[in-house]
């Protein structure tokens, strides 16, 4: 059964004001008698009810975070960093993943409804607009990492795609390389198009020829989509000498269609990733690719979510838009070397 602050002003031989006083640190109590009233309750086991408090100041310290899924190691990163900001501010966090159903989101819509949320931080790259707006029109303060809604969106943190893959590119062409295919993902939407835009600016910057045949959307940003797009690639009459991957997943697919063609990386082929997930640097070789700061992208979001809190429960308002952009930085490792002569 649990503890009741009822039962600690028994054992305390106080009102059950003077407990709730003393617990919430009110001036009128002494020091002493606030001292004396936590060691009883923390010696009780007392554990203060959430939804009770939450009647009361109409706060429920809860929020909402939706992923498209949980198992990307990109995203467990970006939350990580969102959990080490929310975390020590007392609140609580939900946790679902869309999957990129759009009736799994409606659901989880009305589920951070119910559940009182205050906010939701967006890491759904996909999630449909109709859903962002149903969201907003709820009164739900909105949070965003990286979405493809970042032209609608007031409050948005998100990586500098453009300049990133331009530094991929850049670093490849340096190398000697000057057939270069881009590998993305076809589901990647806005960002997959800004990464091949900066892939192909930084070609053309180099008075270099970019094939056609050189690029292909994979079917998905994961291993088995880098592997179907590397053997693709490799079926080319003129395979290219380098692979630029939409993420470091899909590197990891294109590292086994290279591994079964009996080629080697980089001798034959480099490959290059983005994301800098932490199994890149693990791979043989290791994997180049673009750091993304993914647990400053989390930390960024979990912490402008708090100031458009603060902002709307002391002024009623919304504070002014914040739309931070993170550059990442290049990672040379052993998957890229001159082409072979």
């Amino acid at each position: 059964m649990s503890i009741t602050i009822k039962d600690i002003a028994k054992a305390a031989g106080v009102s059950h004001a003077t407990v709730s006083r003393a617990l919430h640190d009110h001036p009128a109590i002494s020091v002493e008698t606030i001292d004396k009233i936590k060691r009883l309750a923390a010696t009780m086991g007392y554990v203060p009810n959430a939804s009770a408090r939450g009647l009361k100041t109409r706060r429920s310290r809860a929020l909402g975070v939706i992923v498209s899924n949980i198992d990307d190691p990109f995203w467990s990163e970006v939350l990580q960093g969102i959990d080490e900001v929310l975390h020590p501010t007392g609140y609580s966090l939900f946790i679902a993943a869309t999957h990129r159903d759009e009736q799994r989101e409606k659901e989880i819509v009305q589920t951070m409804v119910q559940r009182g949320v205050e906010g939701v931080i967006l890491c759904a790259p996909q999630f449909s607009q109709v859903q962002s707006q149903l969201l907003q029109s709820y009164g739900l303060a909105t949070a965003i990492v990286n979405n493809e809604g970042a032209a609608e969106s007031r409050y948005l943190v998100f990586n500098d795609d453009h300049y990133g893959i331009r530094l991929l590119t850049r670093h490849l062409i340096d190398l000697g390389h000057s057939r270069i295919a881009y590998l993305g993902n076809r589901i990647g939407g806005r960002t997959t198009i800004e990464r091949e835009t900066g892939f192909r600016e930084e070609m053309h910057a180099a008075g270099l020829e970019v094939d056609e045949c050189c690029i292909l959307m994979a079917p998905e940003g994961n291993p088995p989509g880098g592997l179907q797009g590397a053997q693709k690639l490799l079926a080319l009459p003129k395979p290219p000498t380098a692979i630029l991957c939409y993420n470091d997943n899909m590197a990891i697919g294109v590292y086994a269609a290279l591994y079964e063609a009996g080629l080697s990386v980089p001798l034959d082929i480099s490959v290059a990733g983005y994301d800098d997930i932490a199994m890149a640097q693990y791979l043989i070789p290791p994997l180049t690719t673009l750091r993304q700061f993914k647990r400053e992208l989390g930390a960024e979001a979990a912490n402008m979510m708090l100031r458009i809190l603060e902002a709307r429960s002391e002024a009623g308002e919304l504070p002014e838009p914040q739309r931070l952009r993170i550059k990442g930085e290049l990672v040379v490792r052993g998957s890229t070397a001159p082409p072979r002569a």
